[in-house]
């Protein structure tokens, strides 16, 4: 048995593994590839996350789902370079949105080069993620599209809010499928597609995909309250300090609307106001980790995660599969 991947996943067959760790390999190479230039400056922003490690957490899926076809089919590697760039483009994005300053454990790129650097940066890894995109079919660049105008669509609905009279949980929710779910499916989709698994195989992984990336991006609300920046990997209560309601803020909002506790008004009130302030921040995110809000945020990612396992009782009994089910464990163990 051999650990590999995010949250320490055990492969427990050789063949599995030994292909697993070969594509992750062939992965990490693509990277570095893509994100050089010419320009020595450019390589090294470009660089910058993927030289600081990170979880692969999509090329991962992108390996398994291809064990569902022919695993060393061309298309699969160039693929999982493709979503772990656009993915990692959507950091430098994110992370000048959040004014975040700590990201996989160093600074985040605008903090080190400003915010205009790290956009123009994230532009050049869409760029190189479009450029391999184009050798791998004009089905692969439509399916490429589709995700991305469904992860840009979920990031402008977080950033507008939830409509009068709509349910704000649900529409967070919402957020996460085209945020996080969207690019997560793509990966299985490209994936088995790339190794020429057998349609209804692939939409099953499609599927188990988005709900996965939708319980994965759950247990990271749930971090950015519960843990520290060593087992994060950024500061915790980023979102808080940006006035950005995840999941275990919406759930206190509701019970706090439900059951009016003068604890948890409070509580709401304090979350309403200004965060930057490092005493106040501190005060919401130690009010926040006691409360039952927040685990009533784990439950929510331990049903997305058994609602992605559920998908793939379908599919055929083998060492991908049962590797794909120990990732929904993985997340659920990651939330706590």
């Amino acid at each position: 048995m051999t650990v590999v991947g995010p949250f320490g996943l055990s492969v427990r067959d050789q063949a599995l593994e030994a292909d697993v760790q070969s594509g992750l390999a062939a992965v990490e190479s693509g990277l570095l590839d893509a994100t050089k230039s010419e320009v020595p400056f450019i390589t090294e922003a470009a660089q910058h996350l993927v030289r600081a490690g990170g979880k692969r957490f999509r090329p991962l899926l992108v390996m398994l789902a291809a064990q569902f076809g022919d695993p060393d089919a061309p298309g699969v590697v160039p693929s999982a370079v493709v979503v772990e760039l656009t993915h990692l483009a959507t950091l430098y994005h994110d992370d000048v949105m959040d004014e975040a300053e700590v990201r996989r454990g160093v600074p985040s790129a605008n903090a080190r080069w400003g915010n205009s650097l790290a956009v123009l940066t994230g532009d050049f890894l869409f760029a190189r993620a479009s450029h391999i995109l184009a050798d791998l079919g004009p089905e692969a660049v439509r399916i490429q599209a589709e995700a991305f105008e469904r992860l840009v669509t979920g990031q402008i609905l977080e950033t507008a809010g939830p409509r009068d009279g709509r349910d704000p949980v649900e529409h967070y929710l919402d957020v996460l499928r085209g945020k996080t779910g969207s690019l997560v499916a793509v990966s299985c989709r490209f994936g088995a597609m790339m190794a020429g698994a057998d349609e209804r195989i692939t939409a099953v992984l499609t599927q188990y995909g988005e709900r996965l990336g939708v319980a994965f991006q759950l247990a990271d609300d749930v971090l950015d309250i519960a843990s520290d920046s060593h087992e994060s990997g950024k500061t915790p209560g980023t979102d808080l300090r940006e006035g950005i309601a995840t999941l275990p803020v919406l759930r206190l909002q509701e019970q706090a609307a439900a059951h009016g506790r003068p604890e948890d008004l409070a509580l709401v009130e304090l979350l309403s106001g200004d965060l930057t302030d490092d005493a106040r921040h501190a005060e919401a995110l130690a009010g926040l980790r006691v409360h039952s809000a927040l685990e009533q945020a784990r439950r929510d990612t331990v049903r997305y995660a058994q609602e992605a396992r559920a998908m793939l009782a379908s599919l055929p009994e083998c060492t991908a599969r049962a590797a794909l089910e120990e990732l929904c464990d993985a997340v659920v163990h990651r939330a706590g």
